[in-house]
């Protein structure tokens, strides 16, 4: 009696066993008519067609807003919501936004309070000021 394979096909994890990007949709606001707009227009006809083909997960909007400076939205899985403005900024300079956007996970930047702690002693020990030879001046 022969053995026959049982076909099945792979389910997700929800991140366990792939890396799931953060941010859910970028949207880009520009305006035609602001001198502010012509580094972010440069980059909706030029960079923006490659940079969403590297990134076919994030759902990507573009949307005009007449006389007001050129923003990038991010809004994230964690239902939190990022906005930078790239006024004056060149096409590189807004490409740079946007991988910053891309690659953040949408929480606020929390300040760290406490020195760095190491498992492992320093191989030069803790340093003292009374370490070392005497140092004169001479006057």
């Amino acid at each position: 009696m022969p053995l026959k394979a049982v076909q099945k096909v792979a389910q997700g994890q929800n991140g366990l066993s792939s890396f799931i990007l953060p941010v859910r949709r970028l949207t880009f606001h520009y305006s035609d008519w602001a001198g502010s707009s012509r580094g972010m227009n440069s980059f909706l006809t030029h960079l923006l067609p490659a940079f969403a083909r590297q990134n076919p997960s994030i759902e990507i909007q573009v949307s005009p807003r007449p006389h007001s400076h050129p923003v990038i939205k991010g809004d994230y899985i964690n239902g939190k919501q990022k906005a930078v403005c790239v006024r004056n900024l060149e096409m590189e300079q807004v490409l740079q936004k946007a991988e910053l956007l891309r690659d953040s996970s949408g929480e606020r930047n929390v300040r760290t309070r406490e020195k760095v702690r190491s498992k492992n002693e320093s191989v030069r020990g803790i340093w003292s000021p009374f370490h070392g030879g005497q140092q004169q001046w001479k006057i």
